[in-house]
């Protein structure tokens, strides 16, 4: 799955084989990203879809010593960092707090699971059912490295309010976890 610069090279000259090729690759390494930030697959691929439009239009910056997959893949997450932070204003604001009555029946979810062990789907599931602003710092301190400062910095939060929602997230990420595991077990008794 390399990326050369003759591909590159086509995908500038609007060869649309090449485009359409760049895109699968494009696709199959960024959606499962997009599918972390995005609760569910219609905003996923719209997300995936914006983000690559940004990809080809900077592709005219690139020169071949770049590593195509790492800018790539910082384009794909700013991108849906620009998302978050452009539909926050429109969504309905989130709360700081929630009562502890609201978390116990956000973790009520039912998952019709025989296996013991916790699948990638599974997980995804879970983290998508997260608050949002709590699953996209999480998302953006676990899986892409962010520190605090830098979560803080791009969802216009302060650090220490970064750090809370990651604690809150591990805390349901947890919860929910053990409630699989306990169903789980039932299921095999």
């Amino acid at each position: 799955m390399i990326v050369n610069a003759e591909i590159i090279q086509a995908c500038l000259a609007d060869d649309r084989k090449a485009i359409k090729w760049l895109y699968e690759q494009c696709f199959h390494k960024f959606m499962p990203i997009c599918y972390r930030y995005n609760k569910n697959d219609e905003d996923a691929r719209a997300s995936l879809n914006a983000g690559f439009i940004k990809i080809l239009k900077g592709l005219h910056q690139t020169d071949e010593t770049l590593n195509f997959w790492a800018w790539s893949k910082r384009i794909m997450v700013n991108n849906l960092i620009d998302e978050y932070r452009k539909n926050k204003k429109y969504l309905n604001h989130i709360s700081s707090k929630e009562t502890e009555r609201e978390l116990e029946i956000g973790n009520l979810t039912v998952v019709n699971s025989a296996e013991s062990s916790l699948g990638y789907d599974q997980l995804l599931k879970l983290i998508t059912e997260l608050p949002e602003t709590s699953a996209k710092v999480f998302n953006m301190y676990v899986f892409e490295g962010f520190s605090h400062k830098e979560i803080g910095a791009l969802l216009m939060m302060s650090e220490g309010t970064s750090k809370w929602h990651l604690s809150i997230a591990r805390k349901q990420l947890r919860e929910k976890v053990e409630k699989l595991e306990w169903y789980n077990q039932k299921m095999v008794i």
